[in-house]
């Protein structure tokens, strides 16, 4: 789904503290929607200086219509074992393809706490920063259908899981967020001291989203990339 009207004026929004769940929470407010934030903690090796950007970076952007953060608890360690997500061994680097950073069974774990969270506070859409180009089958517009349906059969209010950016490049998305604090967002899965390694695939996405709207990287980085000055 598209862009949403106004009908529904409290949306909720599944935020990892990345550019465009980032920027899907500042185009919100600014479009008059009170928003509820919801982060999901796995254990994952980057989530320490992950939340800790999105709290900062939540606090900049906050007014009378940004609900505080709720934070749900989901550990991974007993069905991931020694992923590379966990232990942080083997980080897939800038030359790495799409498929070496997926994690499995992401997006269903990541939707399944907020989801019941808004069915049983009245929320009816929860919405996702993923852009129609993301190339993973859970994050097209299938799994998000028959994922919604099989979490709305109970008896709570039904929820709509709405993918806003599902139309948009990433260079629109960029755009839309030009004026937002985007250096206060976090993008890294192997971090250097709370800092963004500079390395690793994310980081190499980081830049190039940066480089697409010929804006300045307000990123510090703890290494410089392979091919960059």
């Amino acid at each position: 789904m598209g862009f949403i009207s106004q009908e529904q004026s409290t949306v909720g929004v599944l935020i990892s503290g990345g550019l465009d769940s980032a920027i899907l929470v500042g185009m919100l407010l600014r479009r008059g929607f009170r928003v509820q934030p919801f982060y999901v903690r796995s254990g994952l090796s980057w989530e320490r200086s992950e939340h800790c950007a999105l709290r900062s970076f939540l606090a900049a952007v906050g007014n009378d219509r940004l609900e505080p953060l709720v934070v749900f608890d989901l550990p991974l360690d007993d069905v991931y074992g020694e992923h590379w997500s966990l232990n942080g061994d083997g980080v897939p680097d800038a030359a790495s393809p799409d498929e070496a950073v997926y994690l499995p069974g992401r997006n269903a774990l990541l939707l399944v706490k907020p989801l019941v969270w808004c069915q049983l506070h009245g929320i009816e859409r929860l919405a996702l920063g993923i852009l129609g180009t993301n190339p993973f089958a859970d994050a097209g517009p299938d799994f998000f259908r028959d994922f919604e349906g099989a979490l709305n059969c109970g008896r709570q209010r039904a929820v709509e899981v709405i993918r806003p950016f599902a139309r948009l490049s990433k260079r629109q998305v960029m755009e839309t967020g030009r004026d937002l604090p985007l250096g206060l967002t976090f993008s890294c899965i192997a971090p250097v001291g709370g800092l963004h390694c500079g390395q690793c695939n994310k980081c190499a996405e980081r830049r190039e989203a940066f480089r697409l709207i010929a804006a300045c990287d307000p990123t510090r980085y703890a290494a410089t990339a392979v091919g960059q000055p």
